[in-house]
């Protein structure tokens, strides 16, 4: 059986490339739901809906788990999901508590999207983990828009990534969350733009070892002949102008993975 990651767009395919490189020996279907990319900047009811479609459809492919590599899809609808169906629901939400734990003095900034950035599931995590009150946040909903466009570094970039960034004094800050999977293929401009003193931080490698801990859990790990086929909104992806945008989107993720 296939290992199911959805997204509300193309940022999940980091999340992938994390997972194929954990489990080499696993089948994947990754959905990104492009008809309605993006996600956070839709009210909650309108992201459950599709959440809620993309589900249906990814169940029906007798999947063995379903990977949200969305913060925002976590944040609104993960716990619905959970309750819905009985398989491996494995969310992400932004490491600040893991950003807190490498430091613990210094500032960290989490950046997402609005939905995340004022969501509740963001604040509990805050209120739990943040004692001394060390986390800001910051919406970036204009990143998901170039990513999804495979602008990663241009002048537009560069000058909206700037202009957010101007209020921070970041030589205060220990680490960057990035709290949207769409992110991480932005860490060239954004090292840019950073001191030396920060630090990228994520929820991919966390994410995926929760992973693998619940289909071990469940005895489902399997070795298989490794594939996966991508969908865009229930539609299987065949068209090569398509599948060559896929591979550039990866092929940038081979190239920020370590930085």
């Amino acid at each position: 059986m296939k290992i199911a990651v959805f997204d509300s767009g193309i940022g999940g395919l980091s999340v992938l490339y994390e997972a194929q490189r954990a489990l080499p020996q696993e089948q994947f279907i990754f959905f990104a739901d492009e008809d309605n990319v993006p996600y956070g900047t839709q009210t909650p009811a309108a992201v459950q809906q599709h959440v809620a479609a993309a589900f249906d459809f990814l169940v029906a492919q007798q999947v063995k788990a379903i990977v949200v590599a969305c913060n925002t899809a976590t944040s609104v609808a993960a716990p619905a999901m959970r309750a819905r169906y009985d398989l491996p629901i494995i969310g992400m939400e932004p490491a600040a508590k893991l950003a807190l734990d490498e430091d613990g003095t210094r500032r960290v900034l989490v950046i997402a999207t609005p939905i995340t950035v004022k969501g509740q599931k963001m604040q509990l995590l805050i209120d739990r983990f943040d004692k001394d009150h060390l986390v800001d946040r910051l919406a970036l909903p204009e990143l998901v828009t170039f990513a999804e466009r495979q602008e990663f570094d241009s002048p537009a970039v560069r000058a909206y990534l700037q202009q957010a960034l101007a209020p921070f004094d970041l030589t205060q800050y220990s680490a960057l969350v990035l709290g949207c999977t769409h992110f991480n293929y932005f860490k060239p401009a954004l090292r840019t733009l950073l001191p030396a003193n920060m630090r990228f931080v994520d929820g991919n490698a966390g994410t995926v070892r929760e992973l693998r801990r619940q289909l071990a859990a469940r005895g489902a790990l399997e070795q298989l002949t490794p594939s996966v086929a991508y969908y865009y909104s229930g539609r299987r992806v065949t068209d090569a102008a398509e599948q060559a945008r896929i591979d550039r989107y990866l092929q940038q993720l081979s190239l920020v993975h370590d930085l």
